[in-house]
């Protein structure tokens, strides 16, 4: 087996940033499960949070979340620390979703707390690991990216709004959104159609975003449903044929060469009549 090895004389910035970006070296794919570990928790916490607790249990959490809160707030300022361009950094997709991320850790400091909503936007840091690769490698197959992708969408349009919905309506309508699962079975029966009518969003700006959630669905969804759709389409005229090289599994039935490293494709004969599968 081959041994992972790090290139020597390398600055502490440039070795940060490798391990911050990477996901194929132990301590890269540590780092990124514990950041993914670290988003389920923050968000499972607040879906505890909206339940009657214990005024200790309900302590302790609040503890954890900061401590949670303090570890995003470290991580953005090494990430924004060994970026080659700082200021391109900043203004990049997933460096305003971290940002987003920690920005509770200032509501003491300001006091707006409002933009407690923002916390909601955490999850959308689970879109890093699944564009074109994973923690335990590259996708063999682009439909199952694309699929996995179509269900993290739903996911995170669920979760957001239902998060969103609940902090709206339950200051106005607590016997009906009492809990985050009230929003979160509105949310699915609004994005599937059902519509039992037995909640409703009372306020203005809870049916604002019962709008928006329906509009984002519509606007995202089928769009990843058709290319999953035409990459089906497309790998039902591929055949298993393996790259000696790169191991790519599946190639068109025609092909003499691996699409991705362009190794020669090694056939093995047939025993019946000698033909080459």
């Amino acid at each position: 087996m081959k041994r992972w090895c790090f290139p020597k004389n390398v600055s502490l910035r440039q070795t940060v940033r490798f391990y911050l970006e990477d996901i194929t070296s132990p301590l890269g794919k540590a780092i990124d499960l514990s950041i993914t570990g670290l988003v389920l928790l923050s968000s499972a916490i607040f879906v505890a949070q909206t339940y009657n607790l214990p005024g200790e249990v309900r302590s302790l959490l609040d503890r954890v979340d900061q401590g949670i809160l303090l570890l995003f707030v470290v991580e953005y300022c090494l990430r924004l620390w060994c970026a080659e361009s700082p200021l391109r950094h900043i203004f990049q997709l997933y460096s305003i979703i971290d940002l987003l991320a920690i920005l509770p850790f200032f509501i003491g400091v300001f006091d707006i707390r409002f933009i407690r909503v923002f916390r909601w936007f955490r999850i959308l840091r689970l879109v890093r690991f699944i564009e074109g690769r994973t923690i335990i490698g590259y996708v063999s197959r682009e439909d199952s990216a694309i699929f996995a992708r179509i269900l993290l969408t739903l996911f995170i349009i669920i979760f957001i709004f239902s998060g969103l919905i609940y902090q709206v309506e339950h200051a106005t309508n607590p016997r009906v959104f009492r809990t985050f699962l009230d929003a979160i079975y509105f949310c699915i029966a609004t994005m599937t159609t059902v519509g039992f009518g037995d909640l409703a969003p009372i306020t203005e700006l809870g049916r604002l975003l019962t709008v928006s959630m329906i509009l984002t669905g519509v606007a995202l969804i089928p769009v990843q449903v058709g290319e999953l759709v035409k990459r089906l389409i497309k790998t039902s005229h591929q055949v298993e044929k393996p790259c000696p090289t790169c191991r790519l599994l599946f190639h068109d039935t025609d092909a003499q060469f691996c699409k991705n490293c362009g190794t020669r494709l090694e056939y093995e004969s047939c025993p019946v009549d000698g033909m080459k599968l």
